[in-house]
C-alpha cells in the first residue's frame, strides 16, 4: 500500500508485462534533450523481444531527483528497474540497500576503458555499485586574445592566482559559480582536491565518526582562492547568484576573459552563432585548457559529475536490467549521446570517434580532465555535508579563510550529531 501511494503521488506510472508481452524495464531518467529515450528505444530493439525499456522522467534538479527516488525505494518500489543517478548520492543509496548487486562479470565489462573518475564515482565501500554512463567535468575556457594580451602561455598549466591577475590587468571577467547551490560545493571541492586535500579527511558510515578536512592546510588554501576571486571583482557584481548558465552567458559578452564551466559551453555558443545572437569571431576566439591549479607544483583535480546507472534493489528483473545497462552504456550509444546531447562519455574509446572530434574539438582535453577529476565527498551523508558548506561559504565575498572552514566544520558536525538542522 505504501509503495502504491508513493507511485500515485509522483505522477509517474510503473510499467509491467501484464499484457503478456516481454518484461518491461522502467528507466527513471534525468531530463535531457531526448537522448536517453532514444537509447531506450535502441536497446529495446537490440533486445529482440526479450524485454522493453520504458522511460519515466525525474524532476529537473538533482536534489529533487534524489528525493523522489529515495521516497520510492524506501517504500520497496519494484517499478524502479534502472535509475539515472547523480554520483554524489550513490553512497547514500548503496548504504541504504537500494541497489541490486552488480554481477562480477558485468562489473568487469562496464569498467573496461572507462575514465578513472567515473569508476571512482560508481564505487562505494570498495565495490562497484552502479554502472558508469556519461561523465562530466569542467574545463578552463578562455578568450585567446585575452590570454595573449595578458602574456599567459595556455599550453602550460595556469593557476588561479595567475588568472585573477590576468583578469584584473585586462579588465575582464573570471567566471565562477558562486550561487548558494550544489555549484558552490563543486567549486570548493575542486579547489580542496587540487590543493591536495579532501572535504572529508576520514569517512565512516557512523555520522559521528566522519572527520572533515575543511580546516586542513588545503581547506584554508581553497577558501583563500574563493575569497581572492570575490575580492578581485573579476567574478562580476552578481557572483553570489552566478550559476553555470549565467557564467556561460557572461563569457559570450564583451567582458569575457576566462571561466570554469562544463562542455555545454561549446554547443551553446555554436547555437548562438546560428541564432544570430553571437558573432562567429567570438567563438573563433574560444580556447580551452585543464582546470586551473591552486598551486603551480600540484596537479589539478577538476570537478567530476555526470550520470551513473543504478539497478533498483526491488526490481523484479535485475538480471535483465543489468543487461540493459550494458546496452545503454555501449560505445555506440555513448558516442551518440555525446554528439547529440553534448554529454561526454565515460568510455575512453569514444574520444577517438571522428564525429566526436569534429563536433567537440576539445574532446581530448575533456578526456584528460576526466582522468584527473575527483568526485565530490563520497559519504552516505552527502546532503548534510553539502548543505553545511553552502550555508557557511556563501556569499564567497564574506569568507574568512581561517574562520569559515571552522564554522562549517562545527555546523556539519552538529547536523550529523542531530543537534542542529540546516
Amino acid at each position: 500500500m505504501a509503495a502504491s501511494a508513493v507511485v500515485a503521488a509522483s505522477g509517474l506510472a510503473a510499467c509491467s508485462s501484464g499484457d503478456g508481452g516481454p518484461p518491461v524495464l522502467n528507466w527513471y531518467i534525468n531530463p535531457d534533450s531526448g537522448g536517453q529515450a532514444e537509447i531506450a528505444s535502441r536497446c529495446t530493439d537490440a533486445a529482440g523481444g526479450r524485454y522493453r525499456i520504458d522511460v519515466s522522467q525525474l524532476p529537473r534538479d538533482s536534489p529533487s531527483q534524489r528525493e523522489q527516488l529515495v521516497r520510492r525505494l524506501a517504500a520497496n518500489d519494484s517499478s524502479i528497474d534502472i535509475m539515472s543517478l547523480d554520483p554524489p548520492y550513490i553512497p547514500e543509496f548503496a548504504q541504504a540497500g537500494f541497489f541490486a548487486p552488480v554481477p562480477e562479470d558485468v562489473a568487469q565489462r562496464v569498467t573496461t576503458d572507462v575514465v578513472q573518475s567515473a569508476i571512482d564515482g560508481s564505487t562505494w565501500d570498495g565495490e562497484l555499485v552502479t554502472v558508469p554512463f556519461w561523465a562530466n567535468t569542467q574545463l578552463l575556457w578562455y578568450r585567446q586574445s585575452v590570454a595573449d594580451a595578458a602574456g599567459l602561455d595556455m599550453t602550460q598549466p595556469v593557476t588561479w592566482d595567475q588568472l585573477i591577475q590576468a583578469a584584473q590587468d585586462q579588465q575582464v571577467r573570471l567566471g565562477v559559480q558562486g550561487i548558494r547551490s550544489e555549484s558552490l560545493t563543486v567549486w570548493l571541492n575542486a579547489l580542496i582536491e587540487s590543493a591536495g586535500g579532501s572535504i572529508i579527511a576520514e569517512n565512516s558510515t557512523d555520522p559521528e565518526q566522519i572527520q572533515l578536512g575543511l580546516t586542513s592546510e588545503a581547506g584554508v588554501r581553497a577558501a583563500q582562492v574563493m575569497l581572492d576571486v570575490s575580492a578581485s571583482g573579476t567574478g562580476g557584481p552578481a557572483l553570489s547568484t552566478a550559476n553555470e548558465d549565467t557564467t556561460a552567458t557572461d563569457f559570450e559578452g564583451d567582458s569575457a576573459g576566462f571561466q570554469v564551466n562544463y562542455p555545454f559551453v561549446w554547443p551553446r555558443a555554436l547555437g548562438a552563432v546560428e541564432g544570430g545572437t553571437l558573432d562567429q569571431a567570438a567563438v573563433d576566439d574560444y580556447g580551452w585548457a585543464l582546470y586551473p591549479r591552486v598551486d603551480a607544483d600540484t596537479e589539478t583535480a577538476p570537478p567530476y559529475g555526470g550520470i551513473n546507472l543504478g539497478v533498483g534493489a526491488f526490481s523484479e528483473h535485475p538480471d535483465l536490467a543489468y543487461e540493459a545497462t550494458e546496452c545503454i552504456t555501449s560505445t555506440e550509444n555513448q558516442t551518440y549521446y555525446f554528439v547529440t546531447n553534448g554529454n561526454p562519455a565515460s568510455d575512453t574509446t569514444v574520444y577517438d570517434d571522428p564525429d566526436v572530434l569534429d563536433q567537440f574539438p576539445m574532446a581530448p582535453v575533456i578526456q584528460e580532465s576526466l582522468q584527473l577529476a575527483k568526485p565530490r565527498p563520497q559519504t552516505p551523508y552527502y546532503s548534510e555535508v553539502s548543505g553545511g558548506i553552502q550555508r557557511e561559504y556563501h556569499p564567497t565575498a564574506d569568507i574568512d579563510p581561517e574562520q569559515t572552514p571552522q564554522d562549517a566544520t562545527e555546523l556539519i558536525e552538529a547536523v550529523l550529531r542531530k543537534e542542529q538542522l540546516l
